[in-house]
């Protein structure tokens, strides 16, 4: 599987996440002659989607985790290194061990970068003292020991003002914070804050208004246009910058427990390459055409996943729709034929609400609700729960990390299961 010596492949897929994985697993499915290497520096394979269930209590953090070695598709090279720079140029990339290796073909997907030193005083904060985020392995079962020990007071949750992975797991974790709080009888000594950097508690019409229902009925404080820029742990105060029609104003709120969801960004080495967008909201993210998936300068080029520039929200469902229209695309390059697939901008974001209660935001790059299910996808919905707890870690480790489709029509292998 590890290959130290060769320099050269066919195809370099920068990432083994879940879009380096999934993708590569397509394309070995179809030509199963493909010379494919997976850079990816981590031994371990995260389901991050449950990372918010774990944070609840209502998921194990251990089967959130699997061997890299055992996710990489059969057929397929992995190269256990990190990425120093991209020359595209060249067609070559660099490890930070020093390694170069060239390529004819080169997938892009190494996932987003975690900016938590944007937010002065949080590196040194998480994990301990009431200060938590789900988007770590290290810190969801640290926010169920908040969660659940939580004796009232002040509980704020965050969103920041940079594009993130999944833009609900902020509000997510804070319903089900506010259902265990009342479980606990806590509740009525609890407000519950959401601090919000942006104008709406979420960027898509009918889903929206939907949760600021839920947000409304739980009785949680949401604070637009509140960015958190720094965390003074030795007070419990939480730094806030405030945009109003006057200015930004700095506020401080104390806290008893706060879940940060910090501030995100392409990774280093692709905004400071020549593949990275110049201007608008693709600067620094690797510059495709959002239907094809195939770099705007270099056509030899495709990116996927988060750290792609594609105007969708970055979500594991939203590689599934985009992994069979880059593997299509790029067999047609290489066999000389016409890029003729498109994706649409498809991504599903499964909105928990409470422990039972989710509501299964789908939609595409027109942002109106996209269901796949006969019903109103605005509702909250007990068996979209069963989905989100259950059906969707077995379909991305036993058939999406597969290459294997499963589309909501031929979801029946599942009656049995």
């Amino acid at each position: 599987m590890t290959n130290q010596a060769k320099n050269h492949y066919q195809i370099v897929v920068v990432g083994g996440g879940s879009a380096g994985i999934t993708v590569t697993a397509q394309l070995l499915k179809q030509e199963s002659n493909l010379d494919i290497a997976i850079v990816e520096p981590s031994d371990k394979h995260y389901y991050q989607p449950a990372w918010t269930l774990v944070g609840g209590g209502a998921y194990k953090l251990e089967d959130t985790i699997k061997e890299e070695r055992d996710c990489i598709p059969t057929g397929a090279s992995w190269i256990k290194a990190a990425i120093a720079e991209l020359n595209p140029e060249q067609n070559t990339v660099i490890t930070q061990d020093g390694r170069s290796i060239t390529y004819d073909y080169l997938i892009v997907c190494p996932g987003i970068q975690i900016d938590w030193h944007l937010i002065k005083g949080l590196p040194e904060a998480l994990g301990k003292n009431g200060v938590t985020s789900n988007y770590d392995v290290r810190y969801a079962p640290y926010t169920w020991e908040l969660i659940k020990n939580f004796k009232g007071g002040n509980a704020i949750f965050t969103f920041p003002a940079t594009p993130i992975k999944c833009a609900g797991a902020p509000q997510k974790i804070m319903y089900l914070a506010d259902e265990t709080f009342c479980k606990n009888g806590v509740r009525n000594q609890t407000k519950i804050t959401y601090g919000v950097a942006v104008a709406k508690i979420f960027g898509v019409p009918g889903y929206c208004e939907a949760l600021e229902k839920v947000a409304a009925k739980k009785e949680i404080l949401v604070q637009y246009k509140h960015n958190l820029k720094e965390i003074k742990a030795d007070r419990k105060e939480a730094i806030f910058d405030v945009t109003t029609e006057a200015g930004v104003q700095e506020i401080s709120v104390n806290y008893d427990m706060i879940h940060v969801a910090p501030p995100m960004s392409p990774p280093d080495f692709i905004k400071t390459s020549s593949l990275a967008g110049k201007e608008g909201p693709s600067k620094g993210w690797v510059d495709v055409n959002k239907f094809t998936l195939q770099h705007n300068v270099f056509p030899n080029v495709f990116s996927l996943g988060d750290a792609s520039s594609l105007p969708t929200s970055r979500t594991a469902a939203a590689i599934r729709k985009q992994a069979p229209v880059l593997a299509h695309n790029l067999l047609a390059l290489i066999g000389a034929r016409s890029l003729d697939s498109q994706y649409g901008g498809y991504t599903c974001c499964p909105l928990v609400t409470g422990y039972g209660k989710t509501i299964m935001a789908e939609f595409d790059y027109d942002g109106k609700p996209k269901s796949s299910f006969p019903f109103d996808p605005t509702q909250e919905r007990w068996s979209m729960w069963m989905v989100k707890r259950y059906v969707l870690p077995y379909l991305y480790w036993n058939r999406m990390l597969k290459g294997e489709s499963f589309e909501p029509d031929n979801w029946k292998f599942l009656l049995n299961r």
